[in-house]
């Protein structure tokens, strides 16, 4: 009997830590999406779509899926030369845009569960801090 107690608490304990997390980054990408209106959508569009050649797409976006820190340095730090998204060679400047780690995280969020993308982990403000420059 103790040990079904047990077990039965560290479901419930498990569930609950789940429903925080799920909250938390639901939150977290309600404000992604407030940056990514604010700094992203002039040159990634409205829906991700970006514009061929010129800006990488976001939506279902394989360099996403495949580059995870490279994403995170691109928005941190800036991002030059050529990339391959989608099969498409790209090669241009985005500047740096001078958000704080979280705003880095909260827009990496909304982008990687918007549009066809999905993450298994969310960003967090400690990963985008650890990103250093290349």
């Amino acid at each position: 009997m103790k040990s079904f107690v047990f077990g039965y608490l560290i479901c419930v304990a498990a569930l609950a830590l789940s429903l925080q997390q799920d909250k938390e980054l639901t939150e977290s990408i309600q404000r992604g999406s407030a940056i990514y209106s604010d700094f992203c959508v002039t040159c990634h569009m409205e829906k991700g779509e970006g514009v061929m050649y010129t800006f990488p797409p976001l939506a279902k976006s394989d360099y996403l899926a495949n580059n995870r820190e490279a994403s995170i340095r691109g928005v941190k730090y800036g991002q030059r030369g050529e990339i391959t998204v989608n099969g498409v060679v790209y090669d241009n400047t985005m500047m740096p845009l001078g958000l704080e780690d979280q705003e880095i995280a909260d827009v990496m969020n909304f982008v990687m569960n918007s549009w066809g993308n999905s993450q298994e982990k969310p960003v967090t403000t400690e990963e985008v801090a650890q990103t250093g420059r290349r």
